[in-house]
Formats: C-alpha cells, sequence, structure tokens
C-alpha cells in the first residue's frame, strides 16, 4: 500500500494515463497506439509516413518463404518467413538478406518461394450500363 507523497503521485500519474486514453478515443488509433507505447503520435505517424512514401516510389510489401537445411541435420527442411517493403523485380533488401544469410549463417539455402503485392495501385473502374436520376 502507498502512503503519502509516493500515493498522491501514483494516484496522479494514474488519472493522467485515464485522461490520455479517454482523450485518444477521438484522435483514432495510431495516436491510441503511441500514448499506450508511451511515444507521441508525431513518431507514429513519423513511422507511417516512411512506409506510405515507400509504397509511392514503388515499394511492395515483399514476403519470401525461405526452406533451408538444418545445420545439424541436413535431411531435414526448416522454413522461415521474411517480409517487408521491396524493390520488385529486383528486390534489393531480400538480396541483401539472403546474402548476408550465407555469409553468417550455417543453414544451407534449400528454396525461396517469393510473393509481392502492390498495396497502392490505381484505382478501378467499371463502366455501369444503366443510368440513374435522382428526384
Amino acid at each position: 500500500m502507498l502512503t503519502g507523497a509516493r500515493a498522491t503521485a501514483h494516484t496522479i500519474a494514474h488519472f493522467r494515463r485515464i485522461d490520455t486514453l479517454e482523450s485518444c478515443a477521438n484522435r483514432g488509433i495510431l495516436t491510441m497506439f503511441a500514448a499506450l507505447q508511451g511515444t507521441t503520435s508525431r513518431d507514429v505517424n513519423r513511422m507511417t509516413d516512411r512506409a506510405f512514401l515507400d509504397q509511392l516510389k514503388g515499394f511492395s510489401l515483399t514476403t519470401a518463404e525461405i526452406l533451408y537445411k538444418m545445420p545439424d541435420h541436413p535431411s531435414l527442411l526448416q522454413s522461415y518467413i521474411w517480409q517487408d517493403y521491396d524493390l520488385s523485380p529486383r528486390f534489393p533488401k531480400l538480396k541483401a538478406f539472403l546474402d548476408y544469410w550465407t555469409r553468417n549463417l550455417d543453414g544451407k539455402l534449400h528454396r525461396i518461394s517469393i510473393a509481392h503485392a502492390t498495396l497502392i495501385k490505381p484505382a478501378e473502374l467499371k463502366m455501369v450500363d444503366g443510368e440513374f436520376k435522382l428526384n
């Protein structure tokens, strides 16, 4: 049980946290996440903006399934999933990761399957056959 000045400081800190969470309800989930993590919404927005700007530059969400032979049991394959924003079709970040793998890790690469999705792309428009009149 806390007493005296420590109890007062604890209570004030508790109510500040509740106030922060309540005020976040109107500012969106990113701000609420920032308050829970002890960062500012500006830090979260900076991270979000970087990912968004990368996508505008042509980066796409790239996922690679890497099958490699276990060093102690070469007849067994282990799977590793790697995911990051990378430039298709050359995938420089993935190549850098695989170069690091071959230089520093013991597991010999067996097979790499790559999938990527462009998350920001032109809108798809369809011509609708018909006419709608309002009033």
